[in-house]
């Protein structure tokens, strides 16, 4: 599987042969994809509604009345579930655990399919090389512009694809809204969805395969 390869300016300088096993599964698992995404969000999920109950809440330690010869029902505390500002049954707790679990095989078939339904639609690309004078944000936007513009793949919101060495272009990125720098070793299926186009260094691919297909 061949793909060109483009220069900071948006001409395509050469060709590469990637990995068919990454970047170009035949049988892409929309399903698998899913699961992933869905155990990603609920792992992520924030616990924050917590109810009490009649336990927990304040006060209502006294009896209200006695048992008998009142005429109305037995009442042991004024803040049982029944009682307007009692405690709350089967109300949502934070100890609540939205967690699931997802096997390390599974995740890897998700992002070589985000992988390869990117490449196959023409919104990931590879770049030589990302050369800044200095880190700066201002430079390493209009290059970015450049590209956009000679390469009818990549759309708005960017991500970057570099490998551990490229610490200027982490730093250049930090303040451009609709640019996220992904390290080669710890990709993010998440963001890799959401992004309209997936710009993946040249010295990214090799650490790229070295690492995920040792985990499949």
């Amino acid at each position: 599987m061949k793909t060109s390869v483009y220069n900071q300016s948006g001409q395509a300088v050469g060709e590469i042969e990637l990995n068919q096993k990454v970047f170009g599964m035949k049988n892409i698992k929309p399903e698998v994809v899913h699961q992933v995404v869905t155990s990603m969000l609920s792992s992520a999920r924030n616990v924050v509604a917590s109810t009490k109950t009649k336990g927990e809440v304040r006060g209502g330690g006294k009896k209200p009345w006695q048992q008998k010869g009142t005429g109305r029902a037995r009442a042991g505390s004024s803040r049982s579930p029944l009682w307007r500002g009692g405690g709350i049954t089967f109300g949502p707790r934070s100890n609540r655990n939205f967690e699931r679990k997802i096997n390390k095989k599974e995740k890897t078939i998700g992002l070589f399919s985000v992988l390869s339904d990117k490449i196959k639609d023409g919104k990931l690309v590879v770049v030589d090389n990302l050369e800044l004078s200095a880190p700066k944000t201002k430079e390493l936007a209009a290059k970015l512009k450049d590209l956009q513009g000679k390469i009818s793949g990549l759309g708005r919101k960017l991500t970057i694809v570099i490998s551990d060495k490229q610490k200027a272009l982490v730093r250049a990125g930090k303040n451009l809204p609709n640019v996220t720098i992904l390290s080669a070793s710890s990709l993010n299926i998440l963001q890799l969805i959401s992004s309209h186009g997936i710009i993946v260094m040249q010295d990214a691919l090799p650490i790229i395969e070295k690492i995920y297909l040792r985990k499949k």
